[in-house]
């Protein structure tokens, strides 16, 4: 029997991957999509992206689902799942799913209590150049992994990103919004759990006009085996350049026996040996796209083998907001339990 889905909200170009991949899937029915705002309600229905149903939530959650997928604003999507999932909905989301540890809480526990999947669109883990780090990683080709550093800077695009992003309480903080991919990526190329938030900041460097608006990012983390993480993710990518930088999602790895370095525009990943003096080049994986739904629809299924899991969403989901606040409240060496 197909999953039968609807939507909450399209405030952000993400969530249309997720409904175009959920229309083409053999095994999942939209069966409402809501969108609140009129402006963007208008847009899409003169688009033709989306068959919007609702104009309401709550009406919305009426119909006959059995899941939820939320792309509204970063604000007020961890209301959003909460509700769905009173309700006994499994829920899917575009990252960030919520920006306040306290939500994050309230569905950690809803998941718990009612048995019900969060899935999540962390889609780095689906690139072909990340798997085949992770791949390297996990078969030991540079040994015990010592020291990570990644660069997920995106350009601003101010005035052609949604207006949400620049009102007060509906962001949630830049490292919220792009840091999660490689927190959750790092643990599952390493299989090591993070230990220790020894420092973040997130500060105002572009846009004075919006002294709210924290727009550049960076940390440091420790992972279990001591490995140093060091990582920025500022809004700070000149906006021409757009997404085709080679420093785009840039990550090296430092091993006892090498290093290992990509990115999200490198032609696969570079491997430096300390026995060989030649650079080797090696081909990327096969890229998994949509591997993200799949898991979902197969864990609420009863599949335990999977790609990505409610565990792991929920981890990477509470270790980014507790960077987040780290850097909002100026906290250092905060342990991860």
């Amino acid at each position: 029997m197909a999953l039968k889905l609807a939507f909450m909200g399209f405030r952000h170009g993400h969530i249309y991957d997720v409904y175009r991949k959920a229309k083409a899937h053999p095994d999942i029915e939209i069966v409402a999509a809501c969108e609140e705002d009129a402006e963007t309600r208008d847009q899409i229905c003169n688009s033709g992206i989306a068959d919007i149903t609702h104009d309401s939530f709550e009406a919305m959650l009426d119909t006959d689902c059995d899941a939820v997928a939320v792309g509204d604003y970063y604000g007020k999507r961890g209301s959003i799942l909460i509700e769905s999932m009173k309700r006994g909905k499994h829920v899917i989301g575009d990252k960030p799913l919520c920006t306040s540890l306290d939500e994050f809480y309230e569905i950690e526990e809803l998941s718990a209590e009612r048995s019900l999947s969060v899935g999540c669109q962390l889609d780095m883990r689906c690139g072909g150049n990340f798997l085949k780090l992770r791949e390297l990683i996990q078969n030991g080709d540079i040994g015990k992994i010592h020291a990570i550093s990644f660069n997920g800077q995106h350009p601003l695009n101010y005035g052609s990103r949604p207006n949400w992003y620049f009102e007060e309480g509906k962001h949630g903080g830049t490292i919220n919004d792009i840091g999660i991919h490689a927190i959750d990526f790092l643990p599952w190329a390493t299989g090591l759990k993070f230990t220790t938030i020894n420092a973040a900041r997130n500060w105002n460097a572009f846009l004075p006009e919006v002294p709210f608006f924290l727009d550049s990012a960076q940390m440091m983390l420790t992972l279990e085996n001591g490995c140093g993480v060091l990582g920025d993710v500022s809004y700070l990518t000149p906006t021409a350049a757009g997404y085709s930088l080679p420093q785009y999602w840039r990550t090296n790895v430092w091993g006892q026996n090498g290093m290992l370095e990509t990115s999200a525009t490198e032609e696969g990943v570079l491997m430096y040996r300390s026995e060989v003096k030649e650079r080797q080049r090696i081909a990327p994986s096969e890229p998994k796209s949509g591997a993200y739904l799949d898991a979902f629809l197969k864990e609420i299924n009863g599949e335990t083998d999977l790609f990505l899991s409610t565990e792991e969403v929920l981890y990477a989901g509470r270790i980014t907001l507790m960077i987040q606040k780290a850097a909002d409240e100026g906290l250092t060496n905060v342990t991860v339990g």
